[in-house]
């Protein structure tokens, strides 16, 4: 059977939760029935490495949501990470084969000191809690407490050119440990891009957990972008290459389907996609499958600290 593409996806074939809860309540079972064969220890959940490592030192941040954050199992188990599958319980299953240590990260391009951060010296960065809403392009959202600094650290150690107009950032490529990589669903190795304006402001997050834990595998480890006001795919995960460049990268989902994923992806009620309505939303693990859908805020809530970088573009267009 041949894999279909992005753009031959449809809203029906993407795994609802309702669904995916009824298939995990079927897997933990089993994965019960097996852990006592083998005298496991029972019970709890199966995270991917790294999981449970504790982070110390973690400041409250003033950019935090009030709303109540998801839980873990829900931050954890429900997932976008196409390396790994396109099912939302795929990730969780197989991450654990991602290789994630030694890793380091290359920072390049119209820079003034290129350099290439190991993790430890990354971890050494004042880090923050903070409690973002997310929004998927599919019209699921989640409130998660992710941990880490500000991505203007990095920039200043490196000193971005008056050339340096966009920041790419460039995904890990494991194939022998990635099986999504296999499949023609996108271009891989994965790549995200943004506006270096974008990149510099004070909302936008290089994580390296989430609660107070490293981040899971399945979310990214060890680390990751996060861009609270677009949707979710725009917060590439398992960073390994950041590019200032002078000219706007092509990102991956819109090499897919240009005319349904555009460079931009901030979140807007007023900008449908084209097989489905972004007006609407279900918060995972909160709202049940009969409850109202939340109404979509643009610029998922945070548009008093993002709006600005927008003044006079046409949304419509430059989606």
């Amino acid at each position: 059977m041949p894999v279909k593409r992005a753009a031959e996806i449809s809203p029906s074939e993407i795994t609802s939760y309702g669904v995916y809860l009824r298939r995990r309540e079927f897997v933990k079972a089993g994965l019960a029935a097996l852990a006592g064969a083998a005298g496991l220890v029972p019970g709890g959940a199966v995270y991917a490495q790294g999981a449970q490592v504790k982070l110390a030192g973690i400041r409250k941040s003033g950019y935090s949501t009030l709303e109540k954050p998801n839980s873990f199992s829900d931050v954890t188990n429900y997932n976008n990470y196409y390396e790994f599958g396109t099912d939302k319980a795929d990730p969780a299953s197989y991450a654990h084969k991602l290789r994630t240590r030694p890793w380091t990260v290359v920072v390049e391009g119209e820079v003034k000191r290129p350099k290439t951060f190991g993790m430890e010296e990354l971890l050494k960065f004042p880090l923050e809690e903070r409690i973002y809403r997310m929004r998927c392009v599919e019209g699921w959202s989640m409130v998660i407490p992710w941990v880490g600094f500000e991505f203007s650290q990095i920039a200043k150690q490196v000193e971005p050119t008056g050339k340096a107009k966009f920041v790419e950032f460039v995904t890990a490529y494991q194939p022998e440990n990635m099986p999504g990589v296999r499949l023609p669903v996108l271009e891989w190795p994965y790549i995200e891009a943004l506006r270096i304006d974008e990149a510099m402001h004070p909302l936008t997050l290089m994580a390296v957990g989430l609660y107070d834990q490293m981040l899971p595998n399945q979310n990214g480890a060890p680390i990751r972008l996060v861009v609270p006001w677009k949707y979710g795919f725009k917060s590439a995960k398992s960073i390994v290459r950041i590019r200032f460049v002078e000219k706007q990268p092509k990102i991956a989902w819109e090499k897919a389907a240009a005319h349904e994923y555009g460079f931009y992806s901030n979140v807007n009620p007023d900008v449908d996609h084209p097989r489905w309505s972004q007006a609407t939303e279900r918060r995972i693990g909160q709202d049940g499958l009969f409850s109202p859908k939340r109404k979509t805020l643009m610029f998922n809530g945070y548009g008093d600290q993002v709006a600005s970088l927008y003044a006079g573009l046409d949304l419509r267009k430059f989606f």
